[in-house]
């Protein structure tokens, strides 16, 4: 069955007083409308209990049998340094196929790390903070997942990995992803705060290509290489990984595919890593699979 085209909206230039409005009948709260942050598909405020309520507005095409309901499922996760999921609730636009999904949570006072995903300047990150990462994303790794991660809000598959890599690379026939975890599969800069650690936005996580989250982190950071090491040296084991590896070039392609940007700072550096990446698949590609790299 095809899904309705869903009506391009950017939440930043629409009227969302109506929605507001129905969320704090909803959740019985008042939100404080002097802390509202628009994103484009997003909005966010805190509210008069010290929580924090998100609303993402989301298409039906971008809504799979699973549901959407990320930081909900996310709740159960132990060991995972993130904000308390308390209340959610969700509701369709007349008209349109289109949800709408409002999640109450902790209030997290320490800021994002980037005001968007990449960085461009060295945030200066204690050791405690790469220890908290590190914990954390183990944490996470041990754990099920009722759930297939969503990045970009699009549903991660070996077909979708393949696609992207062969668009990009055709030189890499061998796509096949080995090894499969929990992953939050939107590890921005934007959506870990510090100096203290927290990991927010939880709406898509799920099952992944291992390596999925440290290659994001990585792949933001390409426009400052020490900090690009620095994520590497950290996550070595995921990104040295065969299906590490593969991340870290569907990454790239991602930022040095058809649709690159010419003044994207990550796009050189991109190119570049992406030709060590095709070497060491190939170098890779000559062990059994599932034999790791020294």
């Amino acid at each position: 069955m095809t899904l309705p085209v869903t009506r391009a909206v950017d939440l930043r230039r629409e009227s969302l007083d109506g929605v507001l409005d129905r969320v704090e009948r909803s959740l019985q709260v008042r939100l404080d409308r002097e802390t509202v942050v628009c994103k484009r598909r997003t909005v966010g405020a805190r509210t008069d209990r010290d929580s924090w309520v998100r609303v993402e507005r989301r298409g039906f095409d971008r809504i799979g049998a699973q549901g959407w309901n990320g930081p909900e499922s996310a709740a159960v996760l132990s060991g995972v340094v993130m904000p308390s999921w308390y209340a959610g609730f969700s509701w369709r636009e007349p008209g349109e196929p289109v949800m709408w999904r409002a999640d109450e949570m902790e209030l997290v006072n320490a800021a994002p790390v980037g005001q968007a995903a990449p960085v461009i300047e060295d945030p200066r990150l204690p050791d405690a903070w790469w220890s908290a990462l590190n914990a954390s994303l183990d944490a996470l790794a041990t754990q099920s997942a009722p759930r297939v991660a969503t990045p970009d809000t699009e549903t991660i598959t070996q077909e979708l990995v393949t696609r992207t890599l062969g668009e990009v690379f055709p030189e890499v026939t061998d796509t096949m992803v080995e090894e499969w975890r929990p992953a939050h599969a939107d590890l921005t800069w934007a959506n870990v705060t510090g100096p203290e650690f927290c990991m927010i936005d939880w709406e898509d996580w799920g099952m992944a290509p291992r390596g999925l989250d440290a290659a994001t982190l990585w792949g933001c950071s390409l426009a400052l290489p020490a900090l690009a090491e620095r994520v590497w040296s950290e996550r070595r084991p995921d990104l040295e990984s065969r299906s590490g590896l593969l991340m870290a070039l569907f990454f790239c392609a991602k930022v040095a595919g058809p649709h690159a940007h010419p003044e994207d700072p990550r796009l050189e550096p991109a190119r570049k890593e992406a030709a060590r990446l095709i070497a060491e698949l190939g170098e890779v590609g000559q062990r059994p699979h599932g034999s790791r790299p020294h």
